[in-house]
């Protein structure tokens, strides 16, 4: 990994030169749960001038990780843009806040505040669309076990760093794994963790697929996100 972040690193400063300002790692690579075969390494760019020309500089750079390196494509801002419509990315910027390394250039993180004014709304609807884009792609999906096992390997991430949110909207203190963000919702709800947690353990390689019964799971699953759901809903509306 750290090989791979350094030859990205070489690749951008070579192909923008002075226009890249700072190159910040941020996520699970970060945050401590990161894992070989189902995590992804997450990368910001800043870069002063964002015209077609510069962003064409970077091209053979961002092709090298996304297609040979097989990595997410980094954002790419200038500070101007990212601190004028910081209040609209307020949930990525308070995760990379939190949990972010810097690799090239100055730690302009440290003193970068999220605007958080409308961060529990934020929660509040990303909670609600990826209970719905779950749901679809559940309709659409194979009944096969390992259809089911990979739709909910693949939103497993997204809803545990959202039920992080949520806890820290709250107002309680933010979780710092995706287990105690789990284990805090359940108590929030009642409902039954163990799809969660069965997802979780395959996920870290600590259980096999042939010891998870996945029609219970999924069961657990999909009630589980929905009370989640709701209940971030009922306990904001005292923000309201």
């Amino acid at each position: 990994m750290e090989t791979t972040l350094a030859e990205f690193v070489n690749r951008l400063k070579d192909a923008a030169g002075d226009n890249l300002q700072s190159v910040v790692l941020f996520g699970s690579a970060v945050a401590g749960e990161f894992s070989a075969e189902h995590s992804n390494l997450n990368v910001l760019c800043l870069i002063e001038r964002t015209g077609s020309a510069e962003l064409a500089q970077l091209r053979p750079a961002i092709a090298w990780w996304t297609e040979e390196e097989d990595y997410p494509a980094p954002l790419v801002f200038t500070f101007d843009e990212l601190r004028r419509s910081a209040h609209v990315f307020a949930i990525e910027l308070f995760d990379i806040k939190r949990h972010h390394r810097i690799l090239f250039g100055a730690d302009w993180l440290e003193n970068f505040q999220p605007p958080l004014a409308l961060h529990r709304l934020q929660v509040e609807r990303e909670l609600h669309r990826e209970r719905l884009k779950f749901r679809r792609a559940l309709l659409a999906a194979p009944e096969k076990p390992k259809a089911r096992l990979d739709l909910m390997l693949s939103f497993v991430s997204r809803f545990c760093a959202l039920f992080r949110h949520a806890i820290a909207a709250a107002g309680e203190p933010e979780p710092r794994t995706r287990r105690e963000a789990v284990s805090v919702i359940a108590a929030w709800t009642g409902a039954d963790p163990s799809g969660f947690d069965a997802i979780l353990e395959f996920r870290e390689g600590k259980r096999k697929r042939r010891k998870i019964d996945l029609e219970a799971a999924l069961h657990a699953y999909v009630e589980f996100v929905g009370l989640a759901a709701d209940e971030a809903t009922r306990r904001f509306a005292q923000f309201r």
